[in-house]
C-alpha cells in the first residue's frame, strides 16, 4: 500500500472542500481499501466522512422517500418503511456481500463502487477503465462474468451493485453537494455507460459527495421484488438479476418499472419489458412475451452467451412472482 494522508471531517462543508482539494471520500471504506491493497487506487488523501450527519431514512410526499448516503446497507434493508414501502431495496440489500459487509457499507458507498471485473482489478493485465488507452484483456479473455448490455469496444465490465439495480428500476434521484451547491441527478444519468471514457464511471464533478437517494412516491397498491440469480446463495455477485415493480389496479398494469443487474455496463432498465406490460392484464402469455424484450440490444462475448437466455428466463420467473401468476 502506498502512503497516503487521512482527515476526518465533521460537516458537509468541511467534507466538500477537502474534495475539490483532491481527496477521496471514505465511510465503510469496504470497496476502496480493498483496491487500495491491491495497488489498484492510489489516493493522496482520504476524507472519513463516516461523522457526516447523513444517516436517516425519510418518507417523502405520498410515499417516496430519502435514504441518507451514510446509512449502512444492513440499516437500510432492516428499516421498516424501506421494508413496508419497497420490499424490492431491502430484498436487493439482503442479497448483497455478506453480513459483516452490510454491517459496514454505506448506501452511497455500495451505488459509488468499482468494478468486479478480474482484469481491472489485476494490475497486470490490459484494462482501460484502470489505464486508459492500454486495451481490454477481457474482450478476448476469459468474460464469462461480463456484459452483454451496454457495453463497448473499450470496456465490457458489469457494475457489481445490486441495489443499484432496485434504484434504477424504481428511477431514483441521487442527491449532490458540491462547491457549486446542491444539485440532484436521475439515478438513469449517475452511472455512466463506458463508450470511450470507461474511467469516468459516475456523473461527479470534483468534490462533489452523495447526501443521499431518493426514490419518488410511486402509485399505490405497489408489488415489488427482487430476483438474483448466481453461482452460489452465499456471497457471489450476479450472473443475472431482476428488479421489478407493478402497480396492479383493477385488473391492469398501470405502471411498470423492471431493470436488470449483472449483464449491463450499469444496472440496466428494461424499458422495452415496461412497454410490454403497461396496460395489459396479467397472464402466463404476458411475462414470457415481455421478458423476450429483456435483451433488445444484447452484444454477447464468447463465454458469457448463456446470459441472453438466463436474462430472459430470470425477468419471467420475477414478473411471475411479483405479478402473483407463480
Amino acid at each position: 500500500m502506498h502512503p497516503f494522508t487521512y482527515t476526518r471531517v465533521s460537516d458537509t462543508r468541511e467534507a466538500v472542500n477537502a474534495g475539490r482539494q483532491g481527496g477521496r471520500y471514505i465511510a465503510g471504506g469496504t470497496t476502496l481499501v480493498d483496491l487500495m491493497r491491491e495497488t489498484v487506487e492510489r489516493p493522496e488523501t482520504l476524507v472519513d466522512i463516516s461523522g457526516l450527519p447523513l444517516h436517516d431514512v425519510t418518507v417523502t410526499g405520498r410515499g417516496g422517500l430519502r435514504i441518507g448516503a451514510l446509512v449502512r446497507m444492513a440499516e437500510a434493508a432492516a428499516h421498516p418503511k424501506v421494508r413496508t414501502l419497497y420490499p424490492v431495496i431491502s430484498q436487493a440489500l439482503e442479497l448483497s456481500a455478506s453480513a459483516q459487509l452490510r454491517n459496514m457499507a454505506t448506501i452511497g458507498g455500495n451505488i459509488m463502487q468499482r468494478t468486479r471485473c478480474t482484469y481491472f482489478r489485476d494490475v497486470s493485465a490490459d484494462c482501460n477503465k484502470r489505464e486508459p488507452g492500454s486495451g481490454c484483456a477481457a474482450l478476448h479473455g476469459v468474460n464469462r462474468s461480463h456484459a452483454i448490455l451496454g457495453t463497448s469496444d473499450h470496456c465490457v465490465a458489469t457494475h457489481p451493485s445490486d441495489v443499484a439495480v432496485a434504484f434504477a428500476a424504481l428511477e431514483a434521484t441521487v442527491h449532490l453537494l458540491g462547491p457549486a451547491g446542491q444539485r440532484e441527478v436521475h439515478f438513469a444519468d449517475f452511472l455512466l455507460r463506458p463508450g470511450s471514457t470507461p474511467q469516468r464511471e459516475q456523473a461527479l464533478r470534483q468534490g462533489e459527495l452523495i447526501t443521499a437517494v431518493e426514490i419518488p412516491a410511486l402509485p399505490r397498491p405497489l408489488r415489488s421484488g427482487y430476483l438474483k440469480v448466481r453461482d452460489r446463495q452465499s456471497y457471489e455477485f450476479a450472473l443475472t438479476s431482476a428488479a421489478v415493480a407493478l402497480h396492479i389496479r383493477g385488473g391492469v398494469i398501470r405502471e411498470a418499472k423492471v431493470a436488470a443487474g449483472g449483464v449491463g455496463t450499469v444496472p440496466w432498465k428494461l424499458t422495452g419489458v415496461e412497454r410490454a406490460l403497461i396496460g395489459r392484464r396479467p397472464s402466463d402469455a404476458l411475462w414470457t412475451a415481455a421478458a423476450e424484450k429483456a435483451t433488445e440490444g444484447a452484444r454477447p462475448l464468447t463465454h458469457n452467451r448463456f446470459k441472453v437466455a438466463l436474462l430472459k428466463r430470470t425477468v419471467e420467473r420475477q414478473l411471475r412472482i411479483v405479478g402473483g401468476t407463480k
